[in-house]
């Protein structure tokens, strides 16, 4: 049995917990252990957050989506903006790059999504935005 969802909201900071809500809302039904659902609910928290801070720069009008997949053990995240977009990929994925010097950032959001992942890709458009798609092994 396949599972879907397809979610928009505002590049609110808030909406960060609105998304981790309704990821557990769609695996509730999953039987899954705590720690798994909360390494998904982290992985959807950092797609989300760096949609929002560095993708928007928390302009709070636009949107950031946020698709999820079940089909048998396998659960896909995409997470996408029309943002600013990402200019090197591979500098922005190593740890403690930030693109918010000054601010508190641990430049750590793509690392975490990667260690709770079994796949982790991002794809992104210098000027038109990223998509972030995580497949996560849930049996």
């Amino acid at each position: 049995m396949e599972k879907y969802m397809k979610m928009q909201f505002k590049a609110n900071i808030e909406n960060v917990s609105l998304a981790r809500a309704v990821t557990a809302c769609f695996l509730v039904d999953s039987d899954l252990t705590i720690s798994t659902l909360n390494e998904i609910k982290t992985i959807v928290s950092e797609a989300v957050t760096n949609a929002i801070v560095h993708g928007y720069h928390e302009d709070n009008i636009s949107l950031v989506s946020i698709t999820l997949s079940l089909t048998e053990d396998l659960l896909t995240i995409i997470i996408s903006d029309d943002g600013v977009g990402i200019e090197d990929i591979d500098k922005a994925r190593a740890p403690l790059f930030s693109t918010k010097l000054g601010e508190e950032r641990a430049g750590l959001g793509f690392t975490i999504m990667e260690v709770f992942s079994d796949e982790l890709y991002v794809d992104s458009t210098f000027g038109k935005g990223t998509t972030v798609s995580c497949i996560k092994k849930i049996a």
